[in-house]
């Protein structure tokens, strides 16, 4: 490393932080994303009361200082059970958008560089796999193996390759025709070589950005799939499923859908601020309008 680069590394550092923290929306959505994270990882080893311990003598309690949320039916602390949701929300979530892009990434990408046929095949799968929703894919799904959150995954999962396919192939088509691509072919380079070498780093940007959009919808479709009984089975804490839980006491006990619903309404409000915020930090020509 050069004496240049060595002074301009840090540079690059603190420019980057500087524009994170003038980014309201990048600062507000990063917030919340390591709360829900640091809630997810604390909840692995401690919860103010064990998440699944029945205390019938308690339930239907209103907030107060010795339970912050209150207690369900079951006398179960809501919070204990919102901090282990969040576990199994993000995990299902975070599964979910791997699997999108490690199979719709390169799909996008192998039809934008071979053309013809193949992306026309490409592209009517991506057809075929929108024609069922998210919910309807997790019914076949449960319907084969049984409700579980793995299933949940599995469905999400299928829903967001066709996703990632067609945002991969839309930004690469157009970087195919530049200098640089038909200067790394007259050096001989072949197609997956320009892909991985030139291709992909110039869409990245779109993929990290489109990344946190699918994040927060699969954080509400895992919600769903468990409020509906196809996600997460007791005693795996859940927020749709805990929304599902509260709808015999909705009159009687409103924090039991207050709680949870915020959780969602926050996580997902705050990944789309991430999303937005990323965005107009990484987009070329948003900082160039700028």
């Amino acid at each position: 490393m050069t004496l240049e680069e060595e002074i301009s590394a840090p540079q690059r550092g603190r420019g980057l932080l500087r524009a994170i923290f003038r980014s309201r929306n990048l600062t507000i959505g990063l917030f919340v994303l390591l709360l829900a994270i640091g809630m997810a990882v604390v909840s692995e080893f401690w919860t103010p009361y064990p998440p699944n311990a029945l205390r019938i003598r308690d339930k239907l309690q209103g907030p107060s200082l010795a339970h912050w949320f209150g207690t369900d039916h079951f006398g179960r602390d809501v919070f204990s059970m919102i901090m282990a949701g969040a576990r199994n929300s993000l995990e299902v979530a975070l599964t979910a958008v791997a699997v999108g892009i490690g199979i719709g990434v390169p799909l996008g990408a192998l039809a934008a560089a071979r053309g013809g046929w193949i992306d026309g095949f490409v592209m009517r799968l991506t057809d075929l796999a929108f024609a069922f929703p998210a919910l309807l894919t997790a019914v076949i799904v449960t319907a084969i193996f049984g409700p579980s959150a793995v299933n949940a995954m599995i469905a999400i999962g299928i829903f967001n390759i066709p996703v990632f396919a067609r945002v991969t192939r839309g930004a690469a088509m157009g970087l195919w025709k530049r200098d640089y691509v038909l200067a790394a072919r007259c050096a001989g380079l072949g197609d997956a070589a320009i892909t991985w070498r030139h291709i992909l780093p110039n869409v990245n940007h779109v993929l990290i950005v489109q990344a946190t959009i699918q994040f927060a919808l699969a954080v509400v479709a895992e919600a769903g799939l468990s409020y509906v009984g196809l996600g997460a089975q007791p005693p795996q804490a859940s927020w749709g499923k805990m929304l599902s839980d509260s709808q015999t006491y909705i009159y009687s006990a409103a924090h039991l859908a207050i709680f949870p619903g915020l959780a969602i309404t926050i996580t997902v409000l705050g990944l789309n601020l991430l999303g937005d915020g990323l965005r107009d930090l990484l987009d070329p020509r948003v900082r160039r309008q700028r």
